[in-house]
């Protein structure tokens, strides 16, 4: 499993997937959303505003990535 640092409490799916380098736009990430290409937590995600937290994971293209927040507190 691969984990995708943020530096916010939370993401967007369709964010995710290009800090992830996963699609090339925004255009594309909406596509495989849309085409239930993406898992969240093991279930088929078709809203790419799904706001993703730590401890969530993504399925996309047979691979597992786990969201990370990274704390801001010093």
């Amino acid at each position: 499993m691969v984990s995708i640092a943020i530096r916010t409490e939370t993401i967007r799916l369709s964010q995710m997937l290009k800090l992830a380098g996963l699609v090339q736009d925004g255009a594309e990430a909406n596509f495989r959303i849309a085409n239930k290409e993406v898992r969240v937590n093991g279930v088929v995600e078709i809203r790419r505003g799904r706001k993703l937290r730590n401890g969530d994971r993504v399925e996309f293209a047979g691979q597992a990535y786990e969201i990370a927040a990274s704390s801001s507190t010093p």
